[in-house]
């Protein structure tokens, strides 16, 4: 089987397209670039398509390597038959090849190996024929200094036929398919920690039991994280008799003499070797499914809050609320740099609001501020309206914006590189200003693990947790444009062909030589080759530059295209930029070449209408219900307003500014079923929810969507 059929069968698109597509990645083309300036060759894949396609070649290249290793251990030991290296060469399930080297794997020293080092393993075979001898007679042939008696030597012989059966291919493909449709997970409480305060959080599965394909992942994963914390033991397991049935058909020929040793030898073989290792790997494949399912929740929701909306280049006052300690407040210009800081005590202990309002006041006046920033933790709501209440002599916006992860920040070493002489507090208020200026320029300097959106985050397969969280980062980075005179050395890393070290070498350029003017700039930057420029170019934004295509989506390699056009129309190129009327005035069919197909000149013609357009809406101003300020102040029946703020698969969890988020179970968010949360709430979403239960021992809050 080759590469191209291997992705074809997992992947619903032409071969001829997944032959390019892999050609193009095989050239280091990035998945952005491709997606974007490549779809005549594609086939106009999108990027979760291209994404599927790299994964799957990624994984024939694995399986090619794997079964390369096999073929050569297996030769090595002189046991390589023609219709076993035929099997192995035809087989493209990692599983199913494992199971081919199983016998041939160096282990431990199993009992059968020793039963073998004593003279048995003729006594096994001998058993195997079921041929109804007398096997007891004949066992007394194989006592030696060793083997004592004839009951050892039928243990021996039965501990080899355990292992013949644990090594059966069918045996073990039918076992799967067993524990595939029906095994149950079964999780009891560890005695001495029923009353464990921290156990409680847990409690639902003190004594819980569920078919492993229905248990969905967010409770596979806290069964097991309650696991690894030793708060309950779990088991997954079929049904004993059912497993010997399926066991017994496929090794029992007749019944005969030899049938009571072979059906001991089942027992073992099961009991011993093939229910642990299958159970094993039941639960380590639901176990991956849960991963994927809960990476994909993260995934969605770091898309999301990646491409929140921003409120753009405006001078932000950004304060980071606290009461006995103060407020932390920064003033920030309209690239974000840090203008002032100084320390506010509006609250209690101190009270001392007049003074306060009156620097904030000062502030807002002398630095020309056009909104303000309030972090979302504690304090938020009482600094919030404090806020309100001061007369400013101009309109001011007050927005409240996520602190998620501006502590990680702060203390990062991207946070010292950027302000080495100042400390956490002020480097975590800046984070809440930024964010609100514009949130993915921000948020990517942070791991997304600590931005608090997802479920079970820290429980999953951290390699590929990481893998689909860079992807969506690079993803959202690459579907905005970045603008490269401003854009910080973290941000431009994730632009398609840069990467760290040149995105350091970008910014030392710039550094050096001042704001680049044109996109051909980018050539002179140390490192920076062609096949570099070629994937990032486009992707960078040059606003006032010396070409007007330069601040827009339109690659290098066609803007003689775009200045055909412009001429063909006699408009100066600048004139045509934006000019709807003229553009539509442009047949698509009369500027095909070689290289840009009809696809890829209909992109330029629609990115000519709204150069640079940010695809990402402004942000706005939200307005809590200003009666709630704790979780006291909640009652049943209340209808709110509320920012999502996270999203996982039972739900999602909604602010209603005040400390505690209330959750939405999924079934309470429309009328009739609903399977994906996502397809009903989005994260940042405004939405009216109804309060339907309080619990402010467990600090819970219960709602309903409001239509």
């Amino acid at each position: 089987m080759t590469n191209i059929q291997f992705i074809s069968n997992n992947v619903a698109t032409a071969p001829i397209n997944i032959q390019n597509t892999v050609q193009l990645l095989q050239e280091d083309c990035t998945i952005p670039f491709i997606s974007r300036y490549r779809k005549d060759k594609t086939g106009n894949l999108d990027e979760v398509l291209i994404e599927q396609i790299a994964k799957f070649q990624k994984e024939y290249e694995v399986i090619v390597k794997r079964k390369e290793t096999i073929l050569k251990s297996i030769e090595e030991q002189n046991s390589l038959t023609p219709d076993l290296e035929k099997k192995i060469k035809h087989s493209f399930d990692l599983q199913e090849l494992e199971d081919f080297y199983l016998p041939f794997k160096k282990k431990k020293k199993t009992r059968a190996d020793v039963a073998r080092e004593n003279g048995l393993e003729p006594l096994a075979k001998i058993i195997m024929a079921q041929n109804n001898d007398d096997i007891d007679f004949i066992s007394t042939k194989y006592l030696n200094d060793k083997v004592l008696n004839e009951d050892e030597a039928l243990q021996g012989a039965r501990d080899i036929i355990a292992e013949w059966i644990n090594e059966n291919i069918y045996v073990r493909k039918q076992l799967r398919r067993l524990y595939e449709r029906k095994a149950i997970i079964t999780t009891k409480v560890v005695k001495n920690k029923k009353e464990d305060q921290e156990a409680q959080k847990f409690n639902q599965y003190f004594d819980w039991s569920e078919p492993l394909t229905k248990a969905p992942s967010h409770r596979l994963l806290a069964m097991i994280r309650a696991e690894n914390e030793g708060f309950i033991k779990f088991k997954v397991e079929v049904d004993i008799d059912e497993a010997y049935d399926i066991i017994d058909e496929l090794v029992l020929k007749s019944q005969n003499a030899t049938t009571p040793h072979i059906q001991l030898a089942i027992e073992d073989s099961y009991k011993r070797l093939l229910n642990p290792t299958i159970s094993n790997e039941s639960l380590q494949e639901a176990k991956a499914k849960a991963d994927a399912n809960s990476i994909q929740v993260f995934a969605k929701n770091l898309g999301q809050l990646l491409l929140a909306p921003p409120l753009g280049e405006k001078r932000i006052l950004a304060i980071d609320p606290g009461f006995r300690s103060g407020c932390k407040v920064v003033c920030l210009d309209e690239k974000g740099d840090l203008l002032y800081n100084e320390n506010i005590y509006p609250h209690a202990p101190q009270n001392e609001t007049a003074m306060a309002m009156k620097k904030i006041r000062s502030m807002v006046n002398a630095y020309q501020i056009d909104a303000i920033s309030i972090g979302n933790g504690t304090a938020s709501r009482e600094t919030e309206f404090f806020i309100k209440k001061i007369a400013f002599d101009k309109p001011v916006q007050v927005f409240i914006v996520s602190e998620a992860g501006a502590s990680v920040y702060s203390a990062s070493k991207i946070a010292r590189d950027e302000f080495p002489n100042f400390d956490v507090t002020v480097r975590g208020s800046v984070s809440i200003g930024r964010r609100l200026s514009d949130p993915l320029a921000e948020l990517v300097k942070i791991d997304p693990k600590s931005i608090g959106v997802g479920q079970y985050q820290h429980d999953v397969d951290q390699v590929k947790l990481k893998e689909e969280l860079d992807t969506t980062v690079i993803r959202c980075v690459n579907s905005v444009g970045i603008n490269i005179n401003t854009a910080s050395k973290h941000l431009l890393s994730y632009v398609s062909g840069i990467g760290e070290k040149l995105a350091e070498n970008i910014v030392q350029y710039r550094s050096e030589y001042g704001p680049f003017e044109d996109r051909k700039q980018l050539k002179k930057v140390p490192r920076l080759g062609d096949k570099a420029f070629q994937q990032g170019a486009a992707f960078i934004r040059i606003s006032n530059g010396k070409n007007p295509l330069d601040n827009s989506a339109v690659h290098p390699e066609a803007y003689e295209i775009v200045e055909k056009m412009a001429k063909d129309l006699k408009f100066s190129l600048i004139d045509l930029i934006g000019n709807k009327e003229k553009i539509t005035l442009i047949k698509p069919e009369n500027y095909i070449t070689p290289e840009i197909g009809i696809l890829g000149i209909k992109d330029i013609i629609k990115e000519l209408e709204k150069p640079g357009l940010d695809p990402r809406k402004s942000a706005k101003v939200f307005e809590f219900d200003p009666n709630v300020k704790t979780i006291k102040d909640l009652r049943t029946g209340m209808v709110l307003p509320g920012i999502v703020n996270n999203i996982t698969n039972f739900g999602c969890f909604v602010d209603l500014g005040i400390k505690e988020s209330g959750l939405v179970h999924i079934s309470q968010l429309k009328a009739g079923f609903v399977s994906d949360v996502n397809e009903v709430v989005r994260l940042h979403q405004h939405v009216q929810v109804k309060v339907t239960e309080v619990d402010e021992d467990r600090k819970r809050i219960q709602l309903t969507m409001v239509i």
